[in-house]
């Protein structure tokens, strides 16, 4: 595993995540967080796989 620190970030990646969810105002409720989850990621349809 690589120490973003030795890249001189000086954040880890969890920092880095949670300095994001601060930002977006999502990281202590739950149901906001989903909401802004939710325009972020594409849910892909559930139905049969097409091809053979």
């Amino acid at each position: 595993m690589v120490d973003d620190a030795a890249h001189g970030t000086g954040k880890s990646q969890l920092d880095k995540f949670k300095q994001a969810a601060r930002e977006l105002e999502t990281d202590d409720d739950e149901r906001h967080f989903k909401e802004k989850l939710a325009k972020v990621v594409k849910h892909k349809p559930v139905g049969k796989p097409s091809g053979s």
